[in-house]
């Protein structure tokens, strides 16, 4: 009998635990939106913010639930910075070339004229002082940042026409961003921002005479060979093109530490995936745009090159005169970071990749 009543009081006190315990659980799952500022699925950004969500509700076993909404859905493309800072959002994937009208500063998280390689971007977050940088700037809007991706060296763009002298870019209408399209400006061209539907749009019409977008992966998706032959190398004005999740703060905050890590690790983990796929996609979409569509591949000419590293260079020393105290900080430790390793780097990748161009030609 004792026995019975033992099994009896066992039974419903797991019933009462489990009546206790159910709320707790509902209570620690979150249901987050994700807006972007791509195509849903669009190949390169859009297959990886959907990754990102995907990794994020993997990870966190379900106590996160991350519902991503395209370009938009919930808010345009160029809106995705402002839904998360005000709340509208948790979080969003995009690029920080986007928001340089909040401070110039920003755009050095994402790419710069002659700088960065999407390793090297990665390195400075990581281990030359980027991050807290990249948190104290975001941290102003009410976001905490995370690179979680990279589309590598971007190509110098899509051109109607050929481009044989520096002359021959004075007034072209080109769509580019970030610090690119200040170092377009230097050099005589009429820079626009715009996504990648409307430049397509805008080449076929006329409204734009070139324009740069991502690389042959994404840009063979978008059709740009269809409105405009000439493809010209190497996208000096982004060397590497680094992939953002802004979260917003409070609501970062208010996690419990080990869900702050796996937001945190899935960013982390998916830019080497994401850089990569990109760097595989390129290389097959490209012989399939020459093979099959008959794009001409042009390499800039050598003037054109250096014209555009003195702009570049003019770009980079007006953010170290900038008015903001903090837009000075990180352009020292971007320059700082930049010639550390691009110094080692003559003797590193550089060093191994001319040696094997001039023995297997590539």
């Amino acid at each position: 009998m004792q026995r019975r009543k033992f099994l009896k009081a066992g039974v419903a006190g797991a019933a009462a635990a489990a009546t206790l315990a159910t709320p707790a659980i509902a209570q620690d799952k979150r249901q987050w939106k994700m807006v972007t500022a791509w195509p849903k699925n669009l190949p390169g950004p859009g297959v990886a913010a959907q990754l990102l969500a995907d990794r994020i509700t993997t990870l966190s076993g379900g106590r996160i639930e991350v519902k991503l909404y395209a370009a938009g859905e919930i808010v345009p493309g160029p809106g995705v910075f402002d839904a998360v800072s005000e709340g509208t959002a948790e979080l969003y994937h995009a690029v920080p070339a986007y928001w340089g009208s909040k401070s110039k500063g920003i755009l050095l998280f994402g790419s710069q004229p002659f700088g960065l390689r999407a390793d090297e971007q990665f390195g400075w977050m990581q281990h030359g002082g980027g991050q807290a940088l990249y948190d104290e700037m975001y941290g102003r809007f009410g976001v905490k940042p995370f690179l979680c991706g990279n589309s590598g060296p971007q190509w110098a763009g899509w051109f109607r026409n050929e481009i044989n002298s520096v002359e021959d870019l004075k007034g072209l209408k080109f769509r580019t961003t970030g610090l690119a399209s200040e170092m377009a400006t230097k050099m005589g061209m009429a820079a626009e921002a715009m996504g990648g539907p409307p430049m397509f749009q805008a080449l076929q019409t006329g409204a734009l005479d070139a324009g740069e977008f991502i690389g042959p992966w994404t840009d063979s998706a978008l059709g740009f060979y269809q409105v405009a032959k000439n493809y010209y190398w190497p996208g000096v004005g982004e060397p590497s093109s680094a992939e953002e999740c802004g979260v917003n703060a409070k609501a970062y905050e208010e996690l419990p530490a080990d869900l702050q890590q796996v937001v945190s690790l899935a960013c982390e983990s998916l830019y080497n995936p994401v850089w990569t796929e990109y760097t595989t996609k390129h290389a097959q979409s490209l012989k399939t745009l020459v093979s099959e569509h008959g794009v001409n591949v042009r390499k800039l000419p050598d003037d054109v090159i250096v014209a555009m590293g003195k702009a570049a260079e003019e770009v980079v020393d007006e953010l170290r005169q900038n008015d903001d105290e903090l837009v000075k900080r990180i352009t020292e430790s971007y320059i700082s970071y930049r010639d550390l390793v691009g110094g080692y780097m003559t003797y590193a990748d550089n060093g191994q990749m001319n040696a094997r161009a001039s023995v297997m030609g590539y």
